[in-house]
């Protein structure tokens, strides 16, 4: 009895495998199309200050999280352009869709986990002091969060 089901759920997943290559979806997929209006183009990052990580008081912000954004953008070939604000009101910014990117003091246990997408939890990030710092995204980019987890990981481990 066992043998017939797993027959039928094979050749189901097998259906709708077919279906979705010959749809051309590529997943993930960014809906808005983050991670290919980013690469070769504009990078719209938020910085909210955390005295470790990111410092914002220079025009340019530095630190470890400002290290990463820089090599990441190298990386797509993309220039940063920097906004230094609260965290309510960068998030506010990402939602509406004026940044791509946020930094900041965000941990694993941000509470803004309805209004933003995050990359997993890193503690290796230089200030971290055993957070597991996260960054934000907009909400459904799940092609630009995995390209930028692939170079997190790369970099500073999971």
């Amino acid at each position: 009895m066992r043998h017939p089901l797993r027959l039928i759920a094979s050749a189901t997943a097998l259906l709708l495998a077919a279906l979705l290559a010959g749809c051309g979806i590529s997943i993930p997929t960014d809906p808005d199309g983050t991670l290919d209006r980013v690469t070769g183009g504009e990078l719209r990052v938020g910085a909210s200050p955390d005295a470790d990580l990111i410092d914002t008081d220079p025009a340019t912000p530095t630190g470890p999280l400002a290290e990463l954004v820089t090599a990441y953008a190298a990386r797509i070939d993309a220039d940063i352009d920097w906004t230094v604000d609260s965290e309510e009101t960068l998030v506010g910014m990402l939602e509406a869709g004026d940044l791509d990117l946020l930094v900041g003091g965000f941990t694993d246990r941000t509470p803004w986990t309805d209004r933003a997408g995050m990359t997993r939890g890193y503690s290796g990030i230089p200030g971290a002091d055993g957070r597991k710092i996260v960054m934000l995204v907009p909400l459904g980019e799940n092609a630009f969060l995995s390209d930028l987890e692939r170079f997190l990981d790369a970099e500073v481990g999971s």
